[in-house]
């Protein structure tokens, strides 16, 4: 049987008692997986010159780990003592700043974040205000609407899927008898380009050769300038290869 959802003053009450005894909540509050972080910068495409907000930031339990990848980090922490035991744990790492505030009366700056992240406190934020405003927080997407942009995406939202869910295509040799059973192997790798370098590859590629001018142009500024400022003039680009290797009967 679960109970009534909390008044919005209880709630504050609740949220509160966290800064009652900092020091004991940063003895005593387990330690997160570093495979956690590991994923987060992954999935999240996270590089030194990425920008991270996280939403009650606590002792530093979760900022120190994201801390090590060499990311700019705001972290918003509602209590005095909690954040000064967090400055103290975060003293190594000049990219990671402590706000004292809620997050609902934070005011966001005009320098958007790659990543929202909140570990253990998203549940206490206003309901009707952390999605919006976490929305806020976050830039624009990546090169991808770039393409969008200009009209050069066959379908809205589309993100290439992972190696691992591209299926082998056996079709043609089944089609050929005289071959037998198809083996497929995935070798995946990345490169790391300056931005100039990344417009000299996507200039290797014929369906950005044949673009109108003005619409390349435009194009290839839009990615520069995204690499530069997002990036730090470096971007890191996956290449995936298959193999389909099958012997003749």
């Amino acid at each position: 049987m679960h109970s009534a959802k909390p008044s919005a003053a209880l709630q504050k009450q609740l949220r509160a008692t966290f800064t009652e005894d900092a020091d004991l909540y940063d003895r005593s509050r387990p330690h997160y997986p570093a495979p956690l972080f590991a994923d987060l910068a992954t999935l999240a495409h996270l590089t030194p010159s990425s920008r991270i907000l996280e939403i009650g930031s606590g002792t530093g339990r979760a900022t120190i780990p994201l801390a090590r990848l060499g990311c700019h980090i705001t972290g918003i922490e509602l209590g005095n003592e909690m954040a000064a035991v967090a400055r103290r744990n975060l003293s190594a790492f000049p990219e990671a700043e402590i706000v004292v505030l809620t997050f609902e009366d934070w005011r966001l700056p005009e320098d958007k974040f790659d990543l929202v992240v909140s570990v253990a406190a998203w549940h206490w934020v206003e309901e009707d205000i952390r999605m919006e405003k976490a929305a806020d927080a976050l830039r624009e997407g990546g090169v991808q609407r770039l393409y969008e942009k200009f009209g050069l995406a066959p379908v809205a939202g589309l993100r290439l899927p992972a190696a691992k869910d591209i299926p082998g295509d056996a079709g043609e040799f089944e089609r050929e008898e005289r071959f037998g059973k198809v083996r497929f192997r995935h070798y995946e790798w990345e490169e790391t380009y300056s931005t100039q370098e990344y417009l000299n590859v996507l200039l290797t590629y014929s369906n950005h050769r044949l673009l109108e001018e003005g619409i390349k142009e435009g194009l290839l500024s839009s990615i520069a300038d995204l690499i530069n400022r997002k990036y730090g003039g470096k971007i890191a680009k996956r290449y995936m290869v298959q193999t389909a290797v099958a012997k003749k009967l």
